[in-house]
């Protein structure tokens, strides 16, 4: 999920940009900016070739034909990229649109140096030079630099509508594989919801029969949990403050049903209380450990709890006094299981590689199942394209 994140950063930060040059304002600034820099580039060019040829044009008239030609450019930029953007060039019609901009091409920047030779001329003190003639002469032989400057702007816009289409699908790509990632983690953790309902009622109707107030206490406390978990029904991560409230109210839960055989403790560092975890992870790991430390035997039962910083991850241990692991257990529990299972698959979907989940046998006796994941902030949701 890490990389997901990053990934989805870095998307989004490009989306921002986009987003900025596609106001107008801001695109005529940089075309008015970018030009002026290159007017001053070839000024200045032209007044050091000048000092070596030992020709002296004066300063200002050499910025103002550069500048000028430059300024013509600069309103004819957004036609251009405009033309570009109308009639792309494609692999169905690359004849027809290749002809059309050879001909729009022509036509435009032989009519922008007709202007500028016309602008230009009086202000060297030429005037009198102008003609149709001089005109055209002079356009012809701008031509081939000008034209190239117009297909320049043209294979820009082609290459950039290109990268800006890949990345709108890269996009979107990553939003469907999101928005199928949280499907899946949703299905999951809904297929938990009736394998706990249906392990309480049942405790609840065993109870019916043995002592009626106690199960009407554990109904109250279930309702009370179910009330907790359905306010953040549609998330897939919360605090681990949080989660520990969960957790103790299925715990309260299970005291009532095994009336004193279970001793619970909590050990959890307050530097990680605000850090997301999976909704409903440990509930289940719980459970299972209660499955094994209490259900099946007669002696009391005693589930620990601890969760701690390590390393740039959060390690949490859910700890009983159960007889373990069979060295076979594999193969038995194969198929069954549905908290665990669910609970793998949900911190593989959420985190991938990055995340830790370990059920070993404590040579003190009973179980330790360990999780680690990653302290990271939940992601920012994507921008609207």
């Amino acid at each position: 999920m890490i990389d997901m994140n990053e990934n989805r950063d870095s998307l989004a930060a490009q989306s921002r940009l986009m987003r900025a040059l596609a106001r107008r304002p801001v695109r005529i600034a940089i075309i008015w900016a970018g030009w002026t820099l290159i007017g001053c580039f070839f000024a200045g060019q032209m007044l050091v070739a000048q000092f070596y040829m030992n020709k002296r044009l004066p300063t200002g008239k050499v910025f103002f034909m550069q500048m000028s030609i430059c300024y013509l450019w600069a309103l004819a930029t957004p036609l251009v990229l405009f033309l570009a953007r109308r009639f792309p060039i494609g692999r169905q019609n690359w004849a027809r649109r290749l002809a059309f901009h050879l001909t729009v091409g022509l036509v435009l920047v032989s009519l922008m140096s007709a202007v500028h030779y016309v602008i230009f001329m009086p202000v060297i003190g030429s005037w009198g030079s102008v003609s149709v003639f001089s005109t055209f002469q002079y356009s012809f032989y701008n031509l081939d630099r000008q034209l190239c400057i117009y297909w320049l702007f043209v294979l820009m816009s082609l290459a950039l509508n290109y990268y800006h289409g890949f990345r709108k699908g890269q996009l979107q790509a990553e939003q469907l594989r999101t928005q199928l990632v949280q499907s899946q983690l949703q299905a999951l953790k809904m297929q938990l919801h009736p394998h706990f309902l249906f392990n309480t009622l049942h405790s609840i109707a065993a109870l019916l029969n043995q002592d009626t107030e106690a199960a009407r206490s554990m109904i109250a406390r279930l309702g009370d949990f179910l009330r907790l978990t359905l306010e953040n029904a549609g998330t897939q991560e919360v605090t681990l403050q949080r989660e520990m409230e969960f957790l103790n109210g299925y715990l309260e839960i299970e005291r009532i049903r095994f009336r004193g055989r279970l001793t619970t403790l909590f050990e959890v560092d307050p530097s990680v209380l605000e850090v997301p975890v999976p909704n409903l992870i440990l509930q289940p790991i719980v459970e299972n450990a209660m499955c094994h430390a209490i259900a099946r035997h007669s002696k009391a039962g005693r589930i620990e709890i601890t969760a701690a910083p390590r390393n740039g991850a959060v390690r949490i241990s859910i700890r009983d006094n159960g007889p373990g692991l069979d060295p076979d257990w594999e193969s038995k529990s194969r198929g069954k299981g549905v908290g665990l299972s669910n609970t793998r698959a949900r911190l593989l979907r959420m985190y991938g590689s990055a995340h830790r989940f370990e059920m070993t046998n404590d040579p003190a006796g009973g179980l330790v199942v360990t999780i680690e994941i990653p302290r990271t902030i939940a992601a920012e949701p994507l921008p609207e394209i």
